[in-house]
């Protein structure tokens, strides 16, 4: 493992590879530069689109079906943690339990490319309750 480290290093700090010239490791990370860079603007814009969704769905459940209160939390509260595999989760206070599951089904409709978890807070395990309460964000 500590060979794998120093060649790691080694490359790093500008060394070349058995095999690979310098100007194609010029251009392999220039490349890779550019790849991080238009991913991280990809993530950029999939963050904002969350953020609008989250705010869609408090709308929907507030207006639609009674919901008093609306937390986002988990992973689209911390920028180092979201990525582009992340879903959202929200929590939902006063929805009536005859409308919990369309509720859900509302709320996973408003887009195809992020994923929305709504949790039932009067039905969920304490302690997820307990984080909610501690870590989320109102909406």
């Amino acid at each position: 493992m500590d060979g794998l480290k120093d060649e790691r290093e080694r490359i790093a700090a500008g060394a070349s590879l058995p095999g690979i010239s310098e100007e194609d490791m010029v251009v392999y990370k220039a490349t890779a530069r550019q790849r991080m860079a238009q991913d991280e603007k990809e993530l950029l814009v999939r963050r904002k689109r969350a953020w609008e969704t989250v705010r869609w769905a408090a709308k929907l459940l507030k207006e639609e079906f009674g919901a008093h209160r609306v937390v986002v939390f988990g992973s689209l509260l911390c920028s180092k943690c979201f990525n582009k595999w992340s879903d959202v989760d929200i929590a939902a206070w006063g929805i009536s339990p005859t409308d919990t599951f369309r509720a859900m089904g509302a709320v996973m409709d408003l887009r195809e490319d992020i994923e929305i978890n709504l949790v039932d807070i009067e039905t969920c395990r304490a302690t997820l309750r307990a984080i909610i309460e501690r870590e989320g964000q109102e909406i």
